[in-house]
């Protein structure tokens, strides 16, 4: 949903910016394709077979307004199921209408959670008006989609309803989240359930709860009817309270395939972004805390490749909406989060840390947000679709295209009410990656210069805590369970420039187990220490 409008900040960026050789060693070339007819889409699901787009889902507006009356407006759903060849210039489209109320409803919503597992597209969630309901909702279903079979019955004008499978769990109610596959293992990242009519002053026209989770299970799609096992949950209200976000398919530096949460909305204690990843694996997750990723910040279109020779893992991310973009040189802070045309680059090293850079090079509009990037398969990929980059010998690349997304005339259109004049972007956009052995882009500082002292570790009822401010900061804290439950949380009401110490009382009657000790400063930089209770 939105934020509150503050004042934009001009940063002293001497600090932070500086002109580096990166190993990423290609520039990046953006070119409109040519698509006559097809309409603008955004928040869809996807998937691809052969060569073809299958497009599912979405909106047709712009940004949502801010009323609730006018906010996702039935009349903009997409009914329509799309097949697109980029390569003819042509598109195909059948109608969800036809299919069971269920599947109709649930089909036609935005912000679905999608994987494409081979020649199965797999869809849980997604918000929309529900004529059943007659309300709008978060669908609690989960449905399975037969890519190519579905494709060749769009293109051939054939009955559609064969292709689908549907099932209702309270655990698929979830929207604006990811789904992804570890090892056999779906997992539901983060999202949340809204129910109601969106408005922004949390006025009683919604009932509205974060997933604060990671939802693990598996599929079983062989018979007729679908089903799930294996259900399990982790529960992190402080990390994991992410929507809206990117989930980057990931190759870590030892070889493990997993992924890492990029960014998203909104902070437990603030209207404002995440600004730190949080790396998923199948042991579990770990949010990287010390680094701040500055230049995108909401679900955008993004490309993920890997280099094994020099074991690095490269994500790009192309305009959007975020907290932090440059203008003349200068990263300006704007806590709206406004739109930006921003295409920057994150690279894991080999060694595990990560840096972040502007690319030289901006999309051509301020588009990309709610857009989806799909993959050229015909370069060498993993299952995850990220590129194998080490494979590929020619010096210019087409690594894929941009589809659909949201595009905006101005920087702020919600927080000024101008919601009406944005739009969902008709445009494809070719992405080419050029070969350059002098590519200079801008390196952007992402350390974190805070951390806390915590003793005694082991405790029995009291943690003390020590850190050292440098200048002013507001300081929040929270002291949260190995089951996730948050029981401990307050604001400092009087940090001070150089030592602070504050005493945390843990209740007796707590059980042993590892707690999770998070301060936060000034909304920005998030430190978290691992406490036992004896």
């Amino acid at each position: 949903m939105r934020r509150q409008l503050l004042l934009a900040v001009i940063l002293a960026c001497a600090s932070m910016i500086s002109h580096a050789q990166s190993s990423f060693n290609y520039t990046v070339d953006i070119q409109a394709v040519s698509t006559p007819g097809l309409p603008g889409l955004h928040s869809f699901a996807f998937a691809q077979h052969n060569g073809k787009w299958l497009v599912i889902g979405g909106r047709k507006d712009g940004i949502h307004a801010r009323q609730p009356f006018n906010a996702f407006p039935m009349a903009q759903n997409n009914t329509d199921i799309y097949v697109i060849d980029i390569q003819t210039k042509q598109f195909w489209t059948a109608s969800v209408n036809g299919l069971p109320t269920g599947l109709k409803e649930q089909l036609q919503s935005t912000n679905m959670n999608f994987y494409q597992d081979a020649d199965t597209l797999y869809i849980v969630g997604g918000y929309a008006f529900s004529a059943t309901a007659n309300d709008h909702m978060t669908f609690p279903n989960l449905a399975s989609v037969s890519v190519s079979s579905l494709i060749y019955d769009i293109v051939n004008n054939n009955p559609i309803n064969s292709n689908f499978k549907q099932i209702t769990d309270t655990a698929f109610a979830v929207t604006g989240g990811y789904l992804g596959k570890i090892a056999g293992t779906f997992y539901l990242v983060g999202g949340h359930r809204f129910d109601g009519r969106y408005n922004p002053m949390g006025h009683a026209t919604y009932t509205q709860a974060d997933t604060n989770q990671i939802r693990k299970f598996t599929i079983d799609n062989s018979g007729s009817t679908l089903s799930f096992t294996n259900y399990s949950a982790i529960t992190d209200p402080i990390h994991l309270r992410r929507r809206d976000y990117n989930l980057l398919p990931q190759i870590f530096p030892n070889g493990e395939e997993g992924y890492t949460i990029s960014s998203g909305v909104f902070q437990l204690g603030a209207d404002l972004p995440y600004l730190y990843p949080v790396d998923i694996k199948s042991s579990g997750h770990t949010p990287i805390t010390g680094f701040n990723q500055y230049l995108s910040n909401y679900h955008t279109a993004y490309s993920c490749l890997y280099d094994s020779v020099a074991n690095e893992m490269h994500s790009l991310f192309f305009g959007g909406i975020s907290q932090y973009y440059y203008q003349n040189g200068n990263l300006i802070q704007d806590n709206q989060v406004p739109f930006v045309k921003t295409i920057s680059l994150l690279t894991r090293s080999a060694s595990g840390t990560l840096q972040e850079y502007q690319l030289p090079v901006e999309m051509p509009a301020l588009v990309g947000a709610s857009a989806e990037f799909i993959s050229n398969n015909n370069l060498p990929h993993y299952q995850s679709e990220i590129i194998k980059l080490s494979r590929i010998n020619q010096d210019t690349i087409s690594i894929g295209h941009i589809l659909g997304g949201i595009e905006s005339p101005t920087l702020n259109p919600f927080s000024g009410n101008q919601s009406s004049t944005t739009s969902a972007s008709s445009t494809v956009y070719e992405v080419r990656l050029i070969k350059s052995n002098n590519t200079q882009i801008q390196e952007i500082d992402g350390k974190n210069p805070f951390n806390i002292s915590v003793f005694p570790n082991p405790l029995e009822n009291e943690i003390h805590v020590e850190f050292h401010l440098e200048e002013s900061a507001k300081v929040s804290y929270y002291l949260t369970a190995a089951n996730g439950q948050i029981i401990r949380q307050g604001q400092m009401a009087d940090p001070k420039i150089g030592l602070n110490k504050k005493l945390i009382q843990v209740d007796t009657n707590t059980p042993k187990q590892v707690l999770q000790l998070t301060f936060v400063f000034d909304d920005k930089y998030f430190v978290t220490k691992s406490v036992v209770k004896k």
